[in-house]
């Protein structure tokens, strides 16, 4: 029996009074105040001119290509080391993905390795947050710069996240947000692209609503896609952004529990960069290897405690198999990596519980 899970969504504040009201008002579907609110109140919050609310994470990625015109013939270069649904975003749009490998210390995409991988057919970087630490926004801007390509951000995994002082997401030309419910804010399902460019929000907002032409009833211009996220998740996802700070500041307390807890234990914490806001979506660990990985998740499950293993690399998948490509720092943090329970809600005692499992495990 699971006692600590992996993720629980914290709905305390007044996700229940807008839903009603939203019921109340029969304005259910993709049409309503919440919507518009939650799309000007989450860009005030990124600090980002426009934001356009859909059905899904993988769906604002998708989204967010089709925006920049992406398409066959063109590459995308991503991580690896990254949730399959970046690098499946691109393969939706006929482009091709070009993975690069990640650094120790962060985990986060090689600029080193982004600039040997450019061919004549490179449009774009996307730029993956992975567990919450930003990308090294300022070197991938600048080869995006110096290259003429696009940067596309992936803040699936770090809303509340800071670089250099500014929150992800408003570097790029274009970025996309998940509000899954393990998210550090949820709708349910949901997501949000944003973006400076009005051309790019304009695009994106008509292709989201089956390509209908403003003004002119049921008249379609452009093959689109039914890609709206409803008033009810709206409504969600508003009462969850009023509380961001809260569950921004706990999640940096409890990965700061987990260090003091752990300190001494013969495992690896994720790095903190320089000038960075770490969100902390997830704490996530390494063990010596992956036979310890195991044994530990197994450990922690015999007592309650739900875990989740760091993602497979891209390129590791049948689907993108590269039998001749080797990525060093993708595959070991693949094989060493463990989430650990990492929502608001757990208390100081709840981490220092699961913290006296794991160093159990050592002790046995």
């Amino acid at each position: 029996m699971i006692k600590i899970p992996l993720y629980k969504p914290s709905l305390d504040g007044n996700e229940r009074r807008y839903v009603l009201e939203c019921l109340d008002s029969t304005w259910i579907s993709s049409k309503g105040r919440f919507i518009r609110d939650f799309e000007s109140s989450f860009a005030r919050s990124i600090g980002v001119e426009h934001a356009v609310a859909v059905c899904n994470g993988t769906i604002a990625l998708h989204l967010a290509l089709l925006a920049l015109g992406l398409g066959p013939g063109q590459e995308v270069i991503v991580p690896t080391f990254t949730f399959v649904a970046s690098v499946n975003s691109i393969s939706y749009t006929g482009a091709r993905p070009v993975f690069v490998d990640s650094v120790p210390d962060t985990w986060q995409m090689d600029p080193a390795e982004v600039k040997k991988k450019i061919t004549p057919r490179t449009r774009a970087i996307m730029a993956v947050h992975l567990y919450g630490h930003p990308c090294p926004l300022d070197a991938l801007a600048e080869i995006a710069d110096e290259n003429r390509f696009r940067l596309i951000e992936d803040c699936a995994e770090a809303f509340g996240s800071k670089f250099a002082g500014r929150p992800v997401g408003s570097f790029g030309h274009i970025a996309a947000f998940s509000f899954f419910g393990n998210k550090t804010i949820t709708t349910g399902e949901g997501g949000m692209v944003v973006t400076n460019d009005r051309a790019l929000y304009e695009t994106a907002s008509h292709l989201k609503g089956q390509g209908l032409v403003a003004g002119r009833e049921y008249w379609h211009d452009v093959v689109g896609y039914n890609y709206r996220m409803t008033n009810i998740c709206a409504a969600i996802g508003l009462a969850q952004l009023e509380r961001c700070n809260e569950f921004i500041a706990k999640k940096r307390q409890i990965a700061e529990w987990y260090k003091e807890f752990l300190r001494g234990a013969p495992i690896v914490f994720q790095k903190e960069g320089k000038d960075i806001v770490h969100s902390y979506w997830m704490v996530t660990i390494l063990a010596e290897d992956q036979t310890q990985r195991d044994g530990l998740r197994s450990f922690l499950v015999q007592a309650g405690i739900e875990t989740r293993p760091t993602f497979f690399p891209a390129h590791t998948m049948p689907m993108y198999l590269e039998k001749n490509s080797s990525y060093p720092v993708a595959e070991d943090l693949s094989r060493r990596g463990i989430n650990l329970p990492s929502w608001p809600g757990l208390t100081r005692d709840d981490i220092r519980a699961v913290s006296e499992t794991i160093l159990k495990y050592w002790k046995r």
